[in-house]
């Protein structure tokens, strides 16, 4: 990270100021019945969102349904947010795929006013260290924006590889979705003074403790996207050591939605979008490949999220 420009070293500041005080947000995208993109419901829904007062928000990322987004609806959903955030937080933008389609949308992103990337894996093909490190840096070289690398599916770093893209200006930090703790405490070891990390495991709340035993206490809440009275108390809970809250709300809430999300494939996010329509929040349904929960998947959803909302109400804790 040595040589940090001016615009790059205020975003990471930002972002590690954001890091530290709030849930990181990872919003929904909102579709119409026919699949079609809403930006009316998306700007309302942001606006409750961002409401809440999320350290960060994250839009076309992976529960944003990235992957199920075209050019011209990923800029009209990143264009909302930062008109919606407008600049009271940073907005890290989702881009991915192959270098030459994540460029695309970069540029994109840079010209909507985003602050950050975050590049998710590439597609598919399996890839050594020198592969990675050129990926990343092909993705450098064509936008200003800083960009923070997503470990998980075929990106796997080790610590000579996280040393190499922490030597691109513009690399400012790392999200983990393996959840390999010996692995990740080696990496951050390697790193150098203020490279960022942030615990990207899915429903990342279950092993926010385990990370931040390997110095990565922040987080992306999933859970922030339909709920968040329940990810503010979470954070809360965990910043201030109130062990009772925390435990209550993995047994009672968190366990229980992992488990059902772990039933059918594709239900960390569309499991996600049926709670928010639980709600009453308009996001609509997911988009193919993913498929909505059916009626006694619904059924148990409601059950957890009530219990969830009301643990919360005992805690006293409150957004």
């Amino acid at each position: 990270m040595a040589g940090l420009g001016a615009e790059t070293e205020v975003v990471t500041r930002r972002l590690r100021e954001a890091m530290a005080g709030g849930v990181l947000s990872f919003p929904l995208t909102s579709f119409q019945e026919d699949g079609a993109l809403d930006v009316a419901a998306h700007r309302a829904y942001l606006t409750a969102q961002l409401a809440t007062e999320p350290g960060a928000v994250f839009p076309a990322c992976g529960t944003g349904e990235f992957s199920g987004l075209n050019e011209d609806e990923y800029r009209a959903v990143v264009t909302a947010t930062v008109e919606v955030a407008d600049g009271r937080l940073p907005v890290v933008a989702g881009t991915g795929y192959g270098w030459a389609q994540a460029l695309r949308f970069a540029r994109i992103a840079e010209e909507a006013g985003a602050d950050a990337l975050l590049v998710m894996p590439h597609y598919l093909v399996e890839a050594t260290q020198d592969g990675l490190v050129e990926q990343l840096r092909r993705i450098a070289d064509g936008t200003r924006l800083p960009l923070v690398a997503y470990q998980r599916g075929p990106v796997t770093l080790t610590p000579e590889g996280l040393r190499r893209i922490a030597d691109i200006p513009t690399v400012i930090g790392l999200k983990d979705g393996h959840s390999d703790l010996d692995r990740l405490q080696r990496l951050t070891l390697a790193a150098p003074d203020g490279f960022l990390f942030f615990n990207g495991a899915a429903t990342a709340e279950i092993q926010a403790r385990a990370y931040a035993t390997v110095g990565v206490p922040a987080y992306s809440s999933a859970v922030h996207a339909f709920a968040p009275e329940i990810a503010d108390a979470f954070f809360a809970a965990l910043r201030d050591g109130d062990e009772a809250t925390v435990n209550n709300l993995l047994r009672d809430f968190y366990v229980p939605f992992v488990e059902l999300r772990d039933r059918v494939p594709g239900y960390a996010v569309a499991l996600v979008k049926a709670a928010a329509r639980l709600r009453g929040l308009p996001v609509g349904p997911v988009r193919a490949p993913l498929t909505d929960p059916g009626p006694a998947d619904l059924a148990d959803l409601a059950k957890i999220l009530d219990e969830g909302l009301s643990l919360v109400g005992a805690a006293g804790r409150r957004p």
